[in-house]
């Protein structure tokens, strides 16, 4: 059983909708604390709306009355108000693999989270997870470093772990050319090379992220639960459908 804190696309391209069938398609049932409403589609974000911290709270205190959870991970929290009871969950799960996934703007521009709160949030964070799972954009925004090339993603990986005490997949999407994504721990760093893929897919972080919790689950390492979790999302990825209007989005028929 796993446990994904996140947003609710009602498009059920990202979020915790995707979450949810990604840990099933990976032999886990899920179960889901939702922090935040959202109105868009798979074009863009529209509208956001955080729920109540009270509410967030009895929503896992309701589940915790009947299921134990083998890992977690944290997606789009939505407000600074969350973050005391996203740092209670994690202390909760203490020793299960906890993945943080730090959705703080949305690719059509939206804000999910106030930069303001990002030191409180990196707070929340700090020593209480397994891996964080920024993409370019996130990194920079945490660091406050300019990142082009896989140097400079090494950099900011490091600069990650030093501020959060968490190991870094730093994913490299957003580069041109061939995907260079590097896993940055306090023992060594891990380059992951993939070919570029031409179709753009909605809820790629999060289909990542999810799957990398269902593989440090099953393989107890790090290292290769990224290598893992990459290498399915690539194959996802080639599956993914094209609809009529806006990015691509995962199929879980076949």
């Amino acid at each position: 059983m796993l446990l994904t804190v996140a947003g609710f696309d009602p498009s059920g391209g990202a979020g915790l909708i995707l979450d949810l069938q990604v840990f099933r398609s990976l032999g886990f049932q899920g179960t889901a604390v939702v922090t935040a409403l959202t109105s868009q589609n798979i074009q863009r974000v529209f509208e956001v709306k955080a729920l109540p911290p009270s509410f967030v709270r009895s929503q896992y205190q309701a589940l915790k009355k009947d299921f134990s959870w083998e890992g977690m991970k944290v997606g789009l929290i939505g407000n600074r108000s969350l973050l005391p009871i996203i740092k209670e969950i994690l202390e909760e799960l203490a020793n299960r693999p906890r993945v943080i996934d730090p959705i703080f703007q949305a690719s059509s521009g939206a804000c999910f989270l106030d930069p303001k709160a990002i030191p409180d949030f990196l707070k929340t964070i700090a020593e209480r997870a397994s891996v964080i799972t920024p993409n370019l954009h996130e990194a920079s925004t945490i660091t406050g470093l300019k990142i082009k090339t896989v140097e400079d993603m090494e950099k900011a990986a490091k600069r990650i772990y030093e501020m959060t005490g968490l190991p870094c997949l730093l994913k490299g999407g957003h580069r041109p050319g061939r995907i260079f994504d590097l896993l940055y721990t306090e023992r060594k760093v891990r380059i992951f090379e993939s070919p570029r893929q031409a179709i753009k897919v909605h809820g790629t972080g999060c289909f990542l992220s999810a799957s990398l919790l269902a593989y440090l689950v099953l393989k107890k390492d790090l290292e290769k639960a990224c290598a893992a979790a990459l290498l399915f999302t690539q194959k996802a990825i080639k599956k993914a459908i094209k609809p009529h209007r806006g990015r691509a989005f995962f199929s879980f028929l076949n």
